[in-house]
């Protein structure tokens, strides 16, 4: 088992790699506001050390969450390119055309399915398979208000492809139910659900094969840095693929790694971590230099 190591920062490490595997909710941005000193943090690698590839659970391709970042402050020099479970899903769904399948999710994923040729429907019932992006309102409804609209279509053996593996993200001071959520309710009812985004395969494909055109073919996975503070989404996704991790652990986990001197205690982010049988190298409560 690899020993967690607390940082002070980004920088103490940074040399020692050319490429960060950067997550975005809940380590630059709070759905709300940006984080300075971690966007400071992103900008100052990319001047002195390597390549910042932001990669999101955003069930929407990455072309459509660049005017999201911007509106909420986070600065282009703080990331190379950007890669989201929606670019990944594309994939999935394209394979899955014409469909129809039932689209479950706020009317701003519709870009999701351009291109692919999917037809989206309201319902299961004329559906050939389910894409989920979230809830339909995110603000007020839980996953057990797809309880009753889901067991039919368990039960007649639609697949539910989900476009965002995340199961909350911080908005504001609030928690959120994201698409993963539903995933995991779905499976409970005996539905097959399959992911493309974190921790999963596809998107470390995208995210890689990016930051292998930024070093112009010179990728070496030993050094890229995934930072993270989704454990099952950031810090598994990282331990499956053999990449080194940063476990960002106040992000969604809030308070509970904060030892009493207000920096990370170890033993605490470590037994958010063996919780779901993962494991980092090194931790820090917020990303700064």
């Amino acid at each position: 088992m690899i020993q967690l190591t607390a940082l002070s920062g980004l920088g103490q490490v940074a040399a020692d790699y050319d490429v960060l595997l950067c997550d975005v909710w809940g380590v630059i941005h709070n759905g709300r506001e940006s984080y300075p000193e971690a966007c400071a943090a992103l900008t100052r690698f990319n001047e002195t050390s390597g390549h910042v590839v932001l990669i999101s659970n955003s069930p929407r391709p990455s072309s459509d969450v660049v005017a999201q970042l911007d509106q909420l402050g986070v600065p282009r020099s703080a990331w190379r390119a950007f890669v989201t479970s929606g670019d990944a899903t594309r994939a999935e769904l394209s394979r899955r055309a014409p469909g129809p399948a039932w689209a479950i999710g706020p009317e701003r994923d519709a870009p999701l399915y351009e291109g692919t040729g999917v037809l989206t429907v309201k319902s299961g019932d004329q559906a050939s398979f389910i894409s989920v992006t979230g809830p339909y309102d995110d603000t007020t409804e839980t996953p057990e208000d797809y309880r009753d609209r889901l067991t039919p279509a368990a039960q007649r053996g639609l697949e539910l492809v989900c476009a965002n593996p995340d199961r909350v993200v911080q908005r504001g001071d609030r928690l959120i139910y994201c698409a993963g959520s539903l995933a995991d309710l779905y499976e409970s009812l005996g539905g097959r659900v399959v992911m493309a985004g974190k921790p999963f395969g596809p998107i470390y494909d995208l995210a890689l094969k990016e930051a292998d055109r930024l070093l112009e073919g010179r990728l070496d996975r030993s050094r890229v840095l995934c930072v993270g503070d989704g454990v099952v989404t950031d810090v598994l996704g990282a331990n499956r693929q053999g990449l080194d991790c940063l476990f960002v652990a106040a992000g969604i986990h809030g308070d509970q790694a904060r030892g009493p001197d207000g920096m990370v205690d170890v033993d605490r982010a470590q037994a958010l971590l063996a919780a779901e049988t993962a494991h980092a190298r090194y931790a820090t409560l917020d990303l700064v230099w």
